[in-house]
């Protein structure tokens, strides 16, 4: 079995509609909102270098893509899927690193967050630095929260104003934060 996990390239758009399938099905069975995506959305993420993608032996694995809100100043890592044929083999861990890395490459000043209701995705991304926050601190852009509209909670996000929903808010700081808050080595003759 060869695994490879890496940015999408051009050529991976003959994944975008299984991706969507799987997306789909996902959020079918688990019961929960993974909000709905069209394949020329997720060619899009693909053909922008922000997307990365799990390969086993070929065959489409896993998948997340970068979307950044409020002019650059939040990415959110979204649409995590893992195809059930393959889960079990530590590849969202992996692919949420990945995608972790490349936002923070693309965008150093920005603070990454996500939604999720997915307990494991939450460890994930506390082990990667992000803290639960409230909706009040992600992004206010309508185009944001106009996502949403296809994930079966989104009465539950209407009816709370955008405050409350069955999602986890979490957030890590912008590669820029991190950098400064990062304890600094102690240069020769510092110390006790």
């Amino acid at each position: 079995m060869h695994i490879d996990i890496l940015v999408a390239q051009p050529e991976h758009t003959i994944y975008a509609q299984p991706i969507c399938d799987l997306i789909e099905e996902s959020a079918k069975a688990r019961g929960t909102g993974i909000a709905k995506r069209e394949a020329s959305y997720v060619e899009e993420k693909i053909l922008t270098g922000k997307a990365v993608i799990a390969l086993v032996d070929g065959e489409i694995a896993g998948f997340s893509y970068i979307e950044t809100w409020s002019h650059g100043n939040y990415v959110a890592n979204s649409g995590l899927i893992v195809n059930p044929k393959f889960r079990r083999l530590g590849l969202a861990r992996k692919i949420k690193k990945a995608v972790f890395e490349l936002s923070r490459k693309k965008y150093p000043e920005a603070r990454i967050f996500g939604i999720t209701t997915s307990l494991p995705v939450m460890k994930i991304n506390s082990d990667l630095g992000y803290k639960p926050v409230t909706f009040s601190e992600l992004t206010q852009d309508d185009a944001f929260w106009n996502g949403c509209k296809t994930c079966p909670n989104h009465d539950i996000l209407m009816r709370n104003d955008r405050k409350m929903c069955l999602c986890t808010a979490m957030m890590a700081k912008s590669a820029k934060e991190a950098e400064k808050t990062s304890p600094q080595p102690l240069s020769e003759g510092e110390g006790l």
